[in-house]
């Protein structure tokens, strides 16, 4: 079936690129020019598209849809603009416009999807009551509640916004960049959480969070994990009515993750729980009602309608919201249900031998293995079990205590952390890092647009947001001229629909390149468009750390989950990996089959 994706016919040349042809294999083709033909019978319209393909209409019609076909070859499809009512919030006059808002509910977790400067940090702001919407005056210097409590009359919008105003519900919200804690915040984890706890909770809390080990320890000392669970914990110990969460799951490991949406779930059930997360997987374990928001980055935003956490996740992927008639997302994301097959007789790049690192209060082993060219190693495992070490020791940062690798290689590494200290523009910052290699054409095209650095290239590095930052690390890694690319935890800040753009980036590079990719992670999802083979790490978090592998797909999920004690299903229509419910019959029958991951056989 053909399928021509905008608003309306035109027979003039399309110059806004608004028109698409849609073959049976999904491929998009920009229609060149659209020819009318009408006679007694039937409207017929010519599709001349921009490449010579075929595209077959109502079985065999070639090129050439008929408008009232039966069999539906031609549906007229919107893409993404902003509405003509329904505004929310605008910012200036050529501000960033929000259409609709969501509504919280008692006994559920909210959660809201979609991409970065969409609009899901204003929606916080007016659902915590930090912000008053101005329905579009822009030009209003005090805010007007009572008029927005009116609009929403007859609606549980207006009783929660009532209730807001009125000071009846109370709020907390945890904020995105945990990394800025220690700029607000003084003295020990200890000290920061007993100030907040007004219920007397933290003694219940702290070992749910696993925050019992860090609790004397300075903030300004902390890990990115340690951070983002004490900046949970101090929300959650709020005697708030309405909490929010932005991005719970950064620099959480997997297990942690799960605990983590646990804790907060425990909190809907008599409060108001709101929740943005990238992580896919970790979304679907959490929420029970999704919000998508769609429109134009930095533009506008629109709040689809309320969905069922599946439902809401699979329109996701697939980038058509069926009711509102509009397609956000050129191609549908697909998984494998099964793990795919270890053809692999690419040339050996790196050999190391048994690992072996000793600090004062951690001790690292790694077993020997072997890096192929072309090859996209996933290196996943607790938080604090020595996969930064080993990453630090092959990039030359860290001396093994024993062991050794073989052969010099250059490399490229980029830290988990990013700092955005550098005096300069994003232009000037590759330049003096890769120099002419920013200027190619390869760059562009492989580099630039799909990790959309190119509209960052004039503005200063020190005032991008986290998602844009990692964005710019993860090009910059990428367009070195290196042997090994060392990538570590490049899903952090960015949002679902970055992340699977730099999986697919990073893994067209290596194959394209012949190079050889290690790349950190946490997200499953990130992890299995990434990947051909898996380390997996274990250990006494902190203490000590054993490593092995790399392992095919299928032996490192499997020895990785098992660890972890965490089985996955495949969604029935989109092979997405799903988190079994611990002990359900599902999670009982694949452990038992030794199976965590990938469909049974």
């Amino acid at each position: 079936m053909a399928l021509l994706l905008g608003l309306e016919f035109d027979e003039k040349r399309n110059r806004t690129a608004s028109h698409y042809v849609q073959d049976e294999e999904f491929v998009y083709a920009p229609i060149r020019t659209i020819e009318r033909v009408s006679n007694s019978i039937a409207t017929v319209y010519n599709l001349e598209v921009e490449e010579d393909q075929t595209f077959v209409a109502a079985g065999n019609l070639t090129h050439n849809c008929v408008r009232k076909c039966p069999f539906d070859a031609i549906r007229i499809i919107g893409l993404p603009e902003p509405l003509k009512e329904d505004l929310v919030h605008q910012y200036s006059k050529n501000g960033f416009r929000l259409f609709r808002v969501p509504t919280p509910k008692t006994g559920q977790v909210v959660g809201l999807l979609g991409p970065n400067w969409i609009g899901k940090t204003t929606v916080l702001s007016i659902l915590s009551g930090e912000l008053c919407p101005n329905l579009g005056h822009y030009r209003r210097t005090r805010p007007y509640w009572d008029e927005v409590i009116e609009k929403y009359k007859g609606t549980e919008l207006h009783d929660y916004l009532e209730g807001l105003v009125a000071k009846d519900l109370r709020t907390s919200l945890k904020p995105q960049y945990v990394d800025k804690l220690p700029k607000v915040a003084k003295g020990t984890v200890a000290d920061l959480l007993k100030k907040v706890d007004s219920q007397g909770r933290l003694d219940d809390l702290a070992p749910r969070l696993y925050l019992d080990s860090v609790l004397h320890r300075d903030i300004g000392k902390l890990s990115g994990g340690e951070l983002q669970r004490t900046a949970i914990a101090a929300t959650m110990l709020k005697d708030a009515d309405v909490y929010f969460f932005d991005e719970p799951s950064s620099y959480l490991d997997i297990y942690q993750r799960l605990e983590v949406a646990k804790v907060i779930q425990s909190l809907s059930k008599e409060k108001y729980v709101v929740v943005v997360e990238h992580d896919l997987a970790v979304l679907d374990f959490l929420a029970d009602t999704v919000y998508l928001l769609y429109g134009s980055e930095g533009a506008y935003g629109v709040v689809a309608q309320p969905r069922p956490v599946r439902t809401a996740i699979n329109v996701y992927l697939g980038g058509f919201l069926k009711e509102e008639n509009i397609r956000f997302r050129d191609r549908e994301v697909t998984f494998e249900a099964r793990a795919p097959r270890r053809d692999w007789n690419a040339e050996t790049l790196l050999r190391f031998d048994r690992l072996e690192k000793r600090y004062d209060d951690f001790h690292l082993v790694v077993e020997g293995g072997e890096l192929k060219k072309g090859e996209v190693v996933g290196v996943v495992g607790p938080n604090a079990t020595g996969k930064t070490t080993f990453v630090k020791m092959l990039a030359g940062e860290e001396t093994p205590t024993s062991g050794s690798i073989a052969g010099t290689l250059a490399v490229s590494y980029k830290p988990q952390y990013i700092d955005s200290v550098y005096e300069g523009s994003v232009r000037d910052l590759f330049v003096s890092t890769v120099g002419k290699r920013a200027e190619s054409g390869w760059f562009e095209t492989e580099i630039a647009q799909p990790l959309q650095i190119r509209g960052m290239m004039e503005r200063p590095v020190n005032e991008l947001s986290g998602g844009e930052l990692q964005r710019v690390a993860v090009g910059l890694a990428l367009t070195r001229d290196a042997d090994i690319y060392l990538i570590d935890e490049p899903s952090a800040y960015m949002d679902s629909n970055q992340r699977m753009a730099a999986a697919k980036t990073i893994r067209r590079v290596m194959e394209n390149q012949g190079k050889t990719g290690l790349i950190v992670d946490h997200d499953v999802y990130f992890i299995d468009m990434v990947s051909d083979s898996i380390m997996v790490f274990r250990g006494e978090p902190g203490t000590e750390g054993h490593g092995e592998g790399p392992f095919p797909m299928r032996e490192g999920m499997n020895r990785f989950l098992k660890l972890v004690e965490i089985s996955f299903r495949r969604d029935a229509d989109t092979n997405r990996p799903r988190i079994n419910k611990l002990d359900s019959r599902l999670d009982r029958e694949q452990k038992d089959a030794g199976e965590y991951y990938y469909a049974l056989a």
